[in-house]
């Protein structure tokens, strides 16, 4: 369990960055929005457990929701119904994200082998959940974990885990990625952002500042 205070997100889930990405996913912006607000129930339960065995009953919970064939279970909780509605409760890396978020919630001490797990499930999960691809190729996935680890590093009360979840994220930044679908934009929005502060050595900021809504709307319309 991550030790310190976290910064607390919106009674909703959806983060201020989160919104602003899901508008530039156009047709897909609604399904994109409920997976957003998936990672923000999940990233609730790692903010607020304070007994692991509670949390991972918690995150079970979600676990069977997605694996729900019959589309009952959670009926009437907005996320859930929303991404029944959208199609998102289909998207592939949804319970990789739950396996990431799980080592938030059970272990007391994270050291780097916690962190490349919690990158690569959060971080992966959710790249190739708003991907929509099963098969993502390994350089989104990786995108995702460095995303995953620069955001970390602004939302946990702990220097140590804050320091060590960038210097890995720097470690996993390779070579600017291919030419991203256009499909793809808001992951390419997103990453720009993480990959520019992770080499700069700065962590994520907390919630839309207007330094960071500056640079979003550079990266979304000029690339860079």
């Amino acid at each position: 369990m991550v030790k310190g205070p976290i910064i607390p997100a919106p009674d909703d889930g959806l983060s201020p960055l989160a919104a602003l990405l899901s508008a530039h996913a156009g047709a897909d912006s609604a399904r994109h929005r409920a997976i957003w607000a998936y990672d923000g129930r999940l990233a609730h339960i790692a903010r607020s457990t304070r007994e692991p065995a509670i949390g991972q009953m918690r995150l079970a919970w979600w676990n069977d929701v997605i694996y729900d064939a019959a589309g009952v279970k959670g009926q009437g909780e907005p996320v859930i119904d929303a991404m029944r509605a959208t199609g998102a409760i289909a998207a592939p890396g949804l319970i990789a994200m739950i396996d990431g978020w799980e080592i938030l919630v059970v272990e007391p001490e994270i050291d780097v082998e916690g962190l490349r797990t919690y990158a690569f499930g959060r971080g992966g999960g959710l790249f190739r959940a708003l991907a929509g691809e099963t098969e993502a190729p390994d350089w989104l996935v990786q995108a995702g974990q460095v995303w995953a680890l620069w955001d970390l590093s602004g939302h946990v009360g702990d220097e140590r885990l804050a320091d060590e979840a960038l210097a890995l994220a720097r470690a996993l930044v390779t070579d600017a990625p291919p030419a991203w679908p256009r499909r793809w934009k808001p992951l390419r929005i997103v990453y720009t952002l993480a990959r520019r502060d992770v080499l700069a050595g700065r962590r994520a900021p907390v919630g839309m500042p207007r330094a960071l809504a500056l640079r979003l709307l550079r990266v979304a319309l000029f690339g860079r």
